[in-house]
């Protein structure tokens, strides 16, 4: 059942069992989860956005790790079977206003009130602009961010794109016809999956692509990334002059359209500039002049700012909520907050409990689901009186994702995260082909990264879990002539 803000019930009282905020990865994951385990009692997804997100195509990759992809489904589509939601979950298109937790009821923005018996808040975050207030610089977050980033490619000749993370580097690899100018904070590129040896095979393979002339789409290169864009979900609502907030991008934001700009430009990859920072911006000339803190001044058509997010709840509560030291929601492994009945699960939320010696939180859609999926389980198990216990996927850290056009597979503390100095690396790397790092601590490895070769993760998964005793194997243990997916199987 799905109910927009034009319905004349949006005054009425509503009563739910399950009330989910959030139309993303986790949001869905929690109510699905509800769906599929309380069939019997009422659950109402309450989303921002026409367009919800779905997992589809979950595929294993080792035990407890998958790969999926995400689809978009339009609330508008009058075929409601294709948006593949459970019956007993109803969709409402209104934004989360307030929160009184003493009546476990919400007002939203058009006016609902909605009594519930449970809430998982899965609002996820935005965008960390530099200098939001200029037009000139744009976020990245959700699909229609995209679209405005599509629009504007066509009338530039030169961007600058400033962060390190995962879109930036997929944007870095994807932008083609303009000049792209790449700021990183660091000494090497995509910092915030890999460390300084797999950017240097990174770099060296787009290189080699860059000199043959190969095409991402030639079979002896890996395959391009392409952006999909939702829908006719528009950035603005006129009638109320509101920014529409839709969901993140998930793991398949990369399908249909190339991010593609008219200029002509001999570079076949952006002009780096490492270890600094964006200290001033000013406009000049119908353009904007950008200086580094390094001296060096860019003129540039826009800036696009993906730097990061942060936890988005611009929603009131009566009860105060215990905000995390990085604004998150602080949850327990129930993903409960401080205040009775009310979860949060996904970007808005941060991990408060004492963590596996494997697992740690990022801000991903492979976390979202599994957080979405554990806050579904802990409402419905309180629900019924029932005592259960945290999901196992939360004692090993695990992503799957691509990388400049490779696929890449991130286990346990991959880049030796919390173990200080005490630990050991062992390396195998083929240029253009793979590179395989084993994070590896009193004989026992506690990390891994699958770039290329992603044969070996459940092996890995294995060999984290189980606490092998890898010694007596020495630097065999990455010989390629050793086959270990047989010998530890």
């Amino acid at each position: 059942m799905y109910l927009n803000s034009n319905d004349n019930t949006k005054l009425e009282e509503q009563s739910t069992t399950f009330l989910v905020v959030g139309g993303g990865i986790a949001g869905v994951s929690c109510a699905e989860t509800l769906a599929l385990y309380h069939q019997e009692e009422r659950i109402i997804l309450l989303t921002e956005s026409n367009v919800i997100k779905t997992v589809a195509n979950l595929e294993p990759v080792a035990r407890y790790i998958y790969k999926f992809d995400v689809k978009e489904h339009s609330l508008n589509d009058k075929n409601s079977e294709t948006i593949g939601l459970a019956p007993t979950i109803t969709t409402i298109v209104d934004q989360l206003q307030h929160i009184e937790a003493l009546e476990n009821r919400v007002i939203t923005k058009d006016g609902r009130i909605i009594l519930y018996k449970s809430i998982c808040l899965c609002t996820g975050a935005k965008p960390q602009l530099i200098r939001g207030d200029n037009p000139r610089v744009i976020g990245i977050r959700d699909t229609d961010s995209v679209l405005n980033l599509q629009q504007r490619l066509k009338d530039a000749t030169t961007v600058i794109l400033l962060g390190n993370g995962g879109i930036a580097s997929e944007l870095a690899y994807e932008l083609r016809g303009v000049e792209v100018h790449w700021v990183v904070k660091d000494g090497h590129i995509a910092s915030t999956f890999v460390d300084p040896g797999a950017a240097f095979f990174f770099q060296e393979s787009w290189r080699h692509k860059s000199k043959d002339g190969c095409t991402s789409g030639t079979s002896s290169s890996p395959k391009s990334i392409l952006k999909r864009l939702r829908y006719d979900e528009s950035l603005v609502d006129q009638s109320k002059g509101a920014i529409k907030h839709g969901a993140a991008l998930g793991p398949d934001w990369h399908i249909k359209f190339a991010l593609q700009g008219n200029a002509s430009t001999s570079l076949e990859s952006p002009v780096m500039h490492f270890k600094t920072y964006v200290q001033d911006l000013t406009e000049k000339d119908s353009c904007l002049l950008v200086t580094l803190a390094n001296g060096e001044q860019i003129k540039c058509n826009f800036l696009v700012s993906a730097t990061g997010v942060e936890p988005r709840h611009d929603y009131s509560c009566s009860l105060s909520l215990t905000i995390a030291s990085d604004g998150g929601f602080a949850v327990n492994e129930m993903m409960e907050t401080n205040v009775k009945d009310i979860y949060a699960a996904g970007d808005v939320c941060t991990s408060s409990w004492e963590p596996g010696e494997n697992w740690f939180q990022m801000r991903l859609w492979t976390q979202a689901r599994q957080m979405g999926s554990m806050a579904g389980r802990s409402m419905g198990a309180k629900l019924m009186n029932e005592i259960i216990y945290q999901d196992f996927c939360f004692e090993l850290y695990g992503h799957v994702t691509q990388l400049f056009g490779y696929s890449v597979v991130l286990l346990g503390r991959y880049n030796g995260q919390g173990l200080g100095t005490n630990y050991e690396i062992l390396l195998r790397t083929t240029p253009q082909k793979e590179y395989i790092k084993f994070v590896i601590q009193n004989g026992r490895l506690r990390g891994a990264v699958l770039i290329g070769n992603t044969e070996l993760a459940e092996t890995c998964e294995n060999l984290i879990l189980n606490g092998i005793d890898l010694t007596p194997y020495g630097d065999d243990i990455l010989n390629p002539d050793i086959d270990i997916d047989d010998y530890f199987d």
